[in-house]
């Protein structure tokens, strides 16, 4: 720390560490861009990192996880939180009007497979996890009943009552078949929907169309649900409005068929998954409990995080690593073995288990949304961008030319990663950000 303070390109360093937004492991760049005149072959402008600070350009890893680095996690989360508001009251490029669209909150669960520890509350007060007067007891000798009262940071909340019972190989194989059960939901909605108005799915387009915006939360079991925002519109999208007959509770009523008759199966295993019994369906108000703000902030929040409150790892795991040493739960560990065993079946090579084995199995996206909903996390980035630049610009960092005219020479190799323990406490002094050290390539 005392060495790269009394460097003599110390200011500059910390110029490249603000403009990272205290990134914790900033990608080191090597290289140049030039800037061409297209007609005559002038070069305009020329940026080099050869000059830079140890001869690289440090820029933010742009990771969506949280335990990684809150820091680009955080701009994710807050892309996520406009994407989600913008379909819900506009702007963005979406129309304000689409505030009156009929709309609702879905939450899809996973279905059971073993009796698990969990925290549950009435009125306020904390309930026995699982008390049972007339507990039965397994087949490996354990009594499935739980008289405590958990708190809410628990380590065992979300482990299994008996780990020999638990269907571990269904959690996993759930996980993984959890993308394609989304996919047969969204389908059955639109026929059920258009059933039930007397319609074809064909005719259905002509007078509405469904839009929707969901992201995968991770429940403490280690097993996925799905958060969706759904809407109705008209045939044109968000910037014309559904027909009077589209209601709330018409959609309402086909997310509840679609969610309770759509199935997905594993063929070589014959086996058939189904959405749990539970089912949360709740219309989006402007002045409710539910409000476009509350629910954006909820969907925004879980997509920055993955399989870390289950106790895995946020890192692949190798065929060759040796699952008893990782630090990691036992509940997580059996997860993991779970993925790795099956991940050798060569009916379930399409599954990619072993890949996924980290993330238990599931290797969907995150965050989706239909096409049509609101706007992009990419138009999000191509306007901080286009701000960057102008402000550049304005700056004197950058000159003023047309585009259309300029060719963009650019150059650039991947120089490392990340920052020594020295350096991560000058950029949390930096930049106000207090995270916890990590270890960098110098401290290895």
């Amino acid at each position: 720390m005392i060495h790269r303070l009394n460097q003599p390109d110390f200011d500059r360093w910390a110029c490249q560490i603000k403009h990272t937004g205290g990134c914790r492991q900033p990608i080191h760049l090597r290289g140049k861009v030039e800037h061409y005149d297209q007609a005559t072959g002038h070069l305009l402008h020329r940026y080099s990192t050869t000059t830079e600070p140890n001869g690289v350009l440090r820029v933010p890893c742009k990771t969506r996880r949280t335990s990684r680095c809150p820091a680009c996690a955080e701009v994710y989360r807050a892309d996520t939180y406009q994407l989600v508001r913008a379909g819900l009251v506009g702007g963005k490029g979406v129309p304000e009007t689409v505030s009156a669209h009929p709309c609702l909150f879905v939450t899809l669960t996973a279905p059971s497979f073993g009796a698990v520890h969990v925290r549950r509350e009435k009125t306020g007060k904390v309930l026995p996890c699982h008390a049972r007067r007339d507990a039965e007891i397994c087949p490996h000798g354990r009594v499935m009943s739980c008289t405590e009262r958990h708190s809410a940071d628990d380590p065992r909340l979300g482990e299994p009552l008996c780990p020999d019972c638990y269907d571990y190989d269904g959690s996993v194989l759930f996980n993984a078949i959890s993308p394609e059960l989304w996919r047969r939901f969204t389908l059955a909605l639109r026929r059920r929907f258009a059933r039930l108005n007397g319609l074809t799915v064909k005719a259905l387009r002509e007078h509405v169309s469904i839009a929707f915006a969901k992201v995968a939360e991770y429940q403490r079991r280690g097993v996925v649900h799905f958060h969706a925002v759904i809407r109705l519109d008209g045939p044109d999208g968000p910037d014309s409005p559904p027909p009077p007959w589209a209601t709330a509770d018409a959609l309402a009523q086909a997310v509840q068929h679609a969610a309770a008759v759509v199935t997905a199966e594993i063929e070589p295993l014959s086996r058939t998954f189904r959405w749990g019994t539970q089912l949360d369906v709740r219309p989006i108000t402007m002045d409710g409990d539910l409000t476009e703000q509350a629910v954006a902030s909820y969907i925004a929040k879980y997509a920055t995080k993955a399989a870390e409150c289950v106790g895995t790892l946020d890192r692949r795991i190798q065929p060759l690593d040796d699952l008893a040493a990782l630090p990691v739960r036992e509940h997580a560990r059996r997860l993991i073995a779970a993925c790795m065993r099956l991940g050798r079946n060569p009916g379930l090579v399409d599954l990619r288990l072993t890949h996924w084995a980290h993330m238990l199995g599931f290797r969907g996206h995150f965050s989706t949304k239909s096409r049509r909903y609101s706007t992009t996390l990419g138009a999000l980035r191509a306007a901080r961008e286009e701000h960057m630049r102008a402000e550049q610009i304005t700056t004197g960092r950058l000159p003023l030319f047309d585009e259309d005219t300029v060719l963009v020479v650019a150059h650039w190799a991947y120089a490392g990663q990340g920052l020594s323990v020295g350096e991560q406490l000058l950029a949390s002094a930096i930049t106000g950000q207090h995270a916890p050290l990590l270890r960098g390539p110098d401290d290895r």
